[in-house]
């Protein structure tokens, strides 16, 4: 029993590794790959990858055994698609802009957007804990959005990000209704609805790309990073339960982070290291909080 327990730690901490790796691989692939297209190849190879995991798994009794989607769930999961569209674009678009170091760290504010709207239209409760760490992460992630203090001028790049993320909340919250449904129909919907949908606005505001090699990569990251860290999730969450696994993803923006000054040769500023302080003790609170 202890043995599957480990493996399950193991599943959340690989599922942080594999979206945490998506930041800045995104970084350098979009020096050649438009953002729209970006966002689109991602969840395509999410999409198309999962959906082999899916007919693969489909054999076992404990895929059969699972809830399928219905009619009544199809306004839920229209939404759960249209937003993600513009989560991932706008993240797109702002990694063109900003450090996926900053980027990383911003992705927490995902935690706020996602418990303020559930607060405010769900009529959800949020206690002490969560309150605090709803603070820490918005002043961390306001330090992380200022590009100029003497001037107060807010980095544009980090506004795109922050967009995403409040994206991202709108979404958690309008998918609750899936979350009991297939978790590998879900997500396969949601990587073939959203990357096809972003795909038709890509053709609309005509982005375009040839380059095969970088097209190729970006569908393996989506599939790597967005599918397979999802599927990792999912595993995880069966044996740990929801709040233990999101505290062991939630060191995916701080993974991030590292990988990115690694990869990029960059020096952390003074004000990201303040910010990445507030933000750890902001996170800590979030993942430990036990409503």
């Amino acid at each position: 029993m202890k043995s599957k327990h480990n493996i399950a730690i193991f599943w959340a901490i690989l599922s942080a590794v594999l979206y945490a790796i998506s930041l800045p691989v995104s970084q350098i692939l979009l020096k050649k790959i438009p953002p729209t297209i970006m966002g689109a190849l991602l969840y395509l190879g999410a999409g198309f990858g999962i959906s082999i995991i899916y007919l693969y798994c489909y054999k076992t009794e404990d895929v059969k055994s699972e809830m399928r989607l219905t009619k009544k769930e199809l306004p839920a999961t229209i939404w759960m698609v249209v937003v993600n569209i513009a989560s991932v674009i706008f993240m797109m678009v702002g990694l063109t802009m900003t450090t996926s170091a900053n980027a990383s760290l911003l992705n927490n504010f995902e935690i706020v957007a996602t418990s303020l709207l559930a607060f405010f239209f769900f009529n959800e409760k949020i206690n002490k804990r969560l309150w605090i760490a709803i603070t820490l992460i918005t002043v961390s992630s306001i330090i992380l959005s200022v590009e100029d203090i003497s001037g107060f001028a807010f980095s544009i790049g980090s506004i795109f990000i922050l967009f995403a993320c409040a994206c991202w909340g709108i979404e958690n919250n309008c998918t609750r209704v899936l979350s009991v449904k297939d978790p590998l129909q879900v997500v396969t919907i949601k990587g073939l609805g959203s990357g096809f949908g972003a795909l038709i606005i890509s053709f609309i505001i005509k982005e375009n790309t040839n380059n095969i090699a970088y097209i190729i990569a970006t569908l393996i990251l989506g599939f790597v990073s967005y599918g397979l860290s999802i599927f990792f999730y999912v595993r995880a969450q069966r044996e740990l339960g929801a709040a233990k696994t999101s505290a062991y993803y939630a060191i995916a923006p701080f993974i991030a982070a590292g990988l990115s000054f690694i990869i990029f040769l960059q020096v952390p500023t003074t004000s990201f290291v303040i910010a990445l302080l507030i933000m750890i003790v902001g996170t800590y609170f979030a993942s430990t909080d036990s409503k």
